[in-house]
């Protein structure tokens, strides 16, 4: 039986996160002075790797960051164990310039998503614009795709290390691995470290 656990029909509760000097809440996002200073910016698709996704995504909302969850189409996408998630926005309808960070889940979703024009134009756009990238297990294919990985350190799931280092990067096979606005990790079990240097992006451009 599918449970859906994030989106509009489920209505999750928003966590609380602790009290900022010039800071309120408002669904979920951080707001000063009437400012949104952090939208973050999740791309997938279905069969994804569900930890992957929602890890991060209840982290983010945790820490008082709004999340968009954006794919090909609008409805819910299905991830490899059975949640579903609800999407707030089509690919084309993102503008990098309206988040501060990119968070690219795993599983099979990132064969998919890299054949969409649109995901390497937002993946691009935010790598010119030097914005935090976060892609764990597959997540860094869409990167390989859109040329963005060559020169630069990273890691990646096991299976697609041979086509990371075709691609001329610099593979290391750590839980973690942060170079310059990249962050990336090879797996589900390596969330802790993935999320401790995502956070510590997110914290860097608060």
């Amino acid at each position: 039986m599918l449970q859906t656990v994030v989106g509009h029909g489920s209505k999750p509760a928003i966590p609380a996160f602790p009290k900022k000097k010039g800071f309120v809440r408002l669904q979920g996002a951080l707001i000063r002075k009437g400012v949104i200073v952090m939208k973050a910016l999740i791309i997938s698709a279905d069969d994804f790797e569900d930890t992957e996704l929602l890890v991060p995504y209840y982290r983010l909302k945790e820490e008082g960051v709004a999340v968009d969850i954006v794919s090909m189409k609008k409805g819910r996408i299905r991830g490899k164990h059975g949640y579903e998630v609800e999407i707030d926005k089509t690919l084309g309808e993102v503008g990098p310039s309206d988040y501060g960070i990119l968070i690219l889940p795993g599983g099979r979703a990132p064969e998919t998503i890299r054949k969409e024009k649109d995901a390497v134009r937002i993946a691009q756009q935010f790598f010119e614009m030097k914005k935090p990238v976060s892609a764990i297990c597959h997540g860094p294919q869409i990167l390989i795709t859109a040329g963005l990985l060559k020169g630069r350190h990273a890691t990646c799931y096991r299976s697609v290390a041979k086509e990371m280092k075709d691609a001329g990067v610099l593979y290391e096979d750590r839980e973690v691995v942060v170079d310059g606005n990249l962050v990336t990790s090879r797996q589900p079990a390596d969330l802790p470290a993935f999320l401790r240097e995502t956070m510590k992006k997110i914290r860097e451009r608060a």
